[in-house]
């Protein structure tokens, strides 16, 4: 692997109607240029902090993202411009993240026109393009939000967000609110894309997405992070009962196998005195009184990390 292009140190982020209990805490993880690191976990655990963390949207209360090894909450002037154009983000809801009032070409420009001087014919032609390279038509340049469909809004914003060809795309449940057939055109674009040389960050319920688009694989639970692993092991050989309960609740084409069910307190419930230890102890079928000793994350291996105070007792279950 090559050198860190992104690293996340010991981030912990709280907000301020809830500062017991941090949306995320002391995580850690690096992420090389054009790699793909996904990103999994029960709604409440962290995802989306984490990804509003590392582009700047929320200040962490401690710990720090450091890009090509600079602080990034330190970066200003010409280096913070360049800086915003390498990191680009496609949110959840494709409709909600475009301005109804633009038609959608203006929208793609935005970003572009924000950081580069260029004649308006020539920007029209750029637009033009990322439009086709998402598969989308020139005359969608002139229409709005609200007469597309919402895989074509998806479309749109995945141009705007790569009309500067950023290094790192952030993308945040990218196909939660889609067709079926319309998700695949989408995880296929992001595929190429990952290809071309742009760095990921997927955030996702959808573990099948996951394991297409990513190389190595980050679970989070209650803000903490429960596994870090190649993709082959997370799901060949998962260490941590919750990311085996995760891949154990995942639906399959078999009537006769039945899925397990995810039961207790859900992470966005956690409470800080829970804290103290393991937060998925209380809806863990291993958990013992040691589960609520401090926990730290443990090298495996040298690239996988699991925490969990009885993982090496429990490895051959």
């Amino acid at each position: 692997m090559s050198a860190a292009m992104l690293a996340v140190e010991h981030l912990t982020v709280r907000y301020p109607d809830a500062p017991s209990a941090p949306a995320l805490s002391d995580v850690s993880f690096e992420l090389s240029p054009g790699e793909a690191l996904g990103v999994v976990g029960e709604s409440g655990s962290g995802k989306s902090t984490l990804a509003r963390a590392i582009l700047g949207l929320v200040r962490p209360s401690a710990g720090a993202c450091l890009w090509d090894g600079r602080e990034m909450q330190s970066i200003s002037g010409r280096a913070r411009r360049l800086l915003r154009r390498n990191l680009q983000i496609v949110f959840q809801d494709p409709v909600a993240s475009l301005d109804p009032r633009q038609p959608i070409g203006a929208s793609v420009a935005e970003p572009y026109t924000a950081h580069e001087k260029d004649t308006v014919s020539s920007v029209a032609a750029r637009t033009r393009g990322v439009l086709a390279d998402v598969g989308l038509e020139a005359e969608v340049a002139n229409r709005y939000p609200h007469e597309l469909s919402q895989g074509e809004c998806q479309r749109a914003a995945l141009a705007r967000a790569m009309m500067l060809a950023p290094k790192l795309l952030v993308c945040d449940e990218p196909v939660s609110s889609l067709d079926v057939s319309v998700q695949g055109q989408i995880v296929n674009l992001l595929a190429r894309f990952r290809e071309q040389g742009t760095a990921l960050i997927v955030i996702s319920h959808n573990l099948a997405v996951v394991r297409y688009l990513c190389e190595r694989i980050l679970v989070l639970y209650a803000g903490q992070v429960m596994e870090l692993a190649p993709r082959e092991r997370i799901f060949g050989a998962p260490r941590h009962p919750y990311t085996r309960l995760l891949l154990g609740a995942v639906p399959v084409a078999d009537p006769g196998r039945a899925r397990r069910q995810l039961s207790g307190t859900t992470p966005w419930a956690i409470q800080a005195p829970e804290r103290d230890g393991c937060p998925f102890r209380r809806r863990c079928a291993h958990a013992q009184s040691l589960c609520g000793a401090p926990l730290t994350l443990e090298a495996v291996t040298p690239d996988h990390w699991v925490a969990c105070h009885r993982q090496r007792e429990l490895a051959g279950q």
